[in-house]
């Protein structure tokens, strides 16, 4: 089970996500680490935690503004970074990998045509399933309509290897993760690396997500908080 933390930058700066409502995100408060930084929050995650994996969310540009690509580059410099970044094709997706970040993701939100998956390379892609309350975020109405299983069905039959299953209502919710959606969808697509993301709370709930069948979880919250420290990650 990996355990990946998030950044979700915004403005420059880290932000807390709670619930997917990006109007009311603030700076990040950590244990941690003073500050918002995200060079100095990826190092002090890395230090602190031994986690050099790292997702980030740049809500900028998922927004439709200008992204923050220096901050990606200088990102990628201190951790294997996979970057959502509102990619909807194949020229987004290497400007990213020539800033030196590792992975891609390719979310519904922003896809705007299941189809334009197929022109992109299916090993510097994860692909993303964006939801709210259960329900697909998609700028696509067909995909939008779909159920999870189905929509994900649709997201990766390009080749993809890696997906997420984003539940952004859940985010910072201190609800739980959605453990039975990650199940059925695991026991559907046994040859899709599953990562979870929305409402890790502590250990019990990283442990209840690998016997769903998970490979990885996206954690910020509980790592900031506290209530995950080293001796609770996987080994």
């Amino acid at each position: 089970m990996r355990v990946i933390p998030v950044i979700d930058l915004k403005g420059g700066a880290a932000v807390h996500a709670v619930r997917g409502e990006r109007e009311r995100y603030r700076p990040l408060r950590s244990t941690l680490l003073e500050g918002a930084d995200p060079v100095g929050v990826t190092r002090a995650v890395r230090d602190a935690l031994g986690l050099d994996e790292l997702y980030v969310a740049d809500l900028d540009a998922i927004a439709g503004g200008a992204g923050h690509t220096e901050t990606l580059a200088a990102l990628a410099r201190e951790a294997r970074v996979m970057v959502d970044a509102g990619v909807t094709d194949a020229a987004g997706a290497e400007r990213l990998l020539g800033l030196g970040v590792a992975r891609v993701i390719v979310g519904s939100e922003t896809l705007s045509d299941a189809l334009t998956l197929e022109r992109l390379a299916p090993e510097s892609i994860v692909v993303s399933l964006d939801l709210r309350a259960g329900r697909v975020l998609a700028r696509d109405p067909a995909l939008a309509e779909l159920s999870p299983g189905e929509a994900l069905a649709r997201l990766s039959r390009t080749g993809v290897r890696e997906a997420i299953v984003l539940d952004l209502a859940r985010v910072g919710s201190g609800e739980g993760p959605d453990v039975e959606l990650v199940g059925g969808l695991h026991a559907r697509f046994p040859q899709l690396a599953l990562l979870a993301g929305g409402g890790v709370r502590d250990a019990d709930d990283l442990h209840a997500l690998a016997r769903a069948g998970a490979a990885g979880a996206l954690v910020a919250t509980a790592l900031h908080s506290g209530a995950l420290g080293r001796a609770d990650l996987p080994r």
